[in-house]
């Protein structure tokens, strides 16, 4: 049996596969029951330390990533690890970047990339992906990186 997340928790969301990501922001308290496997923090500085596996993607608050390629990577990570293990995916405020990198997995996970905030918003939070260019990003996503 694997051991990821409770559907019904709060933040969960569940791709179209049956996978399910927390999303949630580092300026609330960590949400009671178990902890993350793994997280990918989506900051603009460094994220701070933790007692579980972790990875940090440079992207400040209402902008979009630093690394495309970097960020593709991360988000494929928090999708296969999904799969067997609790993931997590986490900003400041837990909406515009988790909510874009969310939609970002959704895509990975099938979802077309025009359907994917609707998804998230539906499904997470909905005033997740909170800016016109994250939304163009994650309308422009693709699992392959680009040149």
């Amino acid at each position: 049996m694997f051991d990821t997340w409770d559907a019904d928790a709060p933040g969960v969301l569940r791709l179209p596969s049956g996978r399910l990501v927390r999303g949630r922001g580092l300026k609330r308290p960590l949400p009671d029951g178990p902890l993350p496997d793994f997280a990918v923090y989506l900051l603009g500085r460094t994220s701070p330390p933790v007692q579980w596996d972790s990875r940090w993607v440079r992207w400040p608050d209402f902008a979009l990533p630093r690394d495309r390629d970097d960020t593709l990577d991360a988000l494929g990570e928090v999708w296969r690890r999904a799969a067997t293990e609790r993931v997590e995916v986490a900003c400041g405020g837990g909406r515009g970047r988790t909510g874009t990198a969310l939609a970002c997995i959704a895509v990975l996970d099938g979802v077309p990339a025009q359907d994917a905030v609707a998804y998230v918003r539906q499904h997470y939070h909905h005033h997740a992906v909170e800016t016109p260019w994250q939304r163009r990003y994650v309308g422009r996503f693709t699992a392959a990186p680009t040149s």
